[in-house]
């Protein structure tokens, strides 16, 4: 299951995965507050990786590491479990907000650079958080998105453009791809995707942001964000 934690008044967050083999498990008492605990150290830690963090002293037992205790929990419940990965998110100007969808199958950290926080401005980053749980985003905005990536969508857009029109001049043919760029940016860029509870069906999350902005008298900027949904890019085993 993923979870999050967050601490230092809103200021600093992780989002956690932790695998159990069975779903069973992951609805186990045990297993959640372990998870939980987890959360809470990697919340706090250094380590800069996976296995610089299951080599550090186990908080709740210094006298073990993390990878110790969790082979004490793999005992205890009887199952193999995995600690797979952890992202911490810090904002000194502002707040982290974090979101957990479908009881731990997803997990999403916003990072919102404000200088104002009140329900208002916390909500609104709830919702863009349960926006990039729903939606699965690529990126925050257009400018992460690599210049030879789209270099190289365009050059395919182009043949694909020359091919349902021959006869069209350059300018067609650009206007076509730019067109479709545009509408594959605006699904895989977060502040470029129609908010999903947009009232008009076309807000697009940042006009959303700037909005609350200026009913807040804000300067709100959402920063980044990290997406962890359970087992995704892992071979999941048939059991037939």
């Amino acid at each position: 299951i993923v979870t999050t934690c967050v601490v230092d008044g809103g200021k600093k967050a992780v989002v956690v995965e932790v695998n159990a083999e069975t779903d069973f498990v992951a609805k186990n008492e045990k297993f959640r507050t372990y998870v939980d605990q987890v959360a809470q150290q990697a919340v706090a830690t250094a380590a800069a990786d996976i296995d610089a963090f299951m080599a550090e002293p186990w908080a709740l037992d210094t006298s073990v590491t993390v990878k110790e205790a969790l082979a004490a929990q793999i005992a205890v419940i009887g199952e193999n479990m995995n600690i797979r990965r952890f992202q911490q998110v810090v904002e000194e100007n502002g707040f982290v907000a974090s979101y957990i969808h479908g009881g731990g199958k997803i997990g999403v950290l916003i990072d919102v650079e404000t200088d104002v926080i009140n329900a208002e401005v916390e909500e609104m980053a709830k919702n863009v958080a349960m926006q990039a749980a729903a939606l699965k985003p690529l990126y925050t905005n257009r400018d992460e998105v690599d210049a030879e990536y789209i270099e190289k969508e365009k050059e395919i857009l182009a043949v694909a453009a020359r091919n349902e029109k021959p006869d069209a001049n350059d300018k067609i043919i650009d206007g076509m791809v730019m067109g479709r760029i545009n509408k594959e940016l605006k699904e895989i860029c977060l502040m470029d995707q129609v908010y999903v509870k947009a009232e008009d069906g076309k807000q697009t999350v940042a006009k959303y942001v700037e909005q609350v902005a200026k009913a807040n008298s804000a300067k709100i900027k959402i920063k980044a964000f990290v997406r962890f949904e359970t087992g995704e890019g892992l071979e999941k085993k048939n059991e037939d």
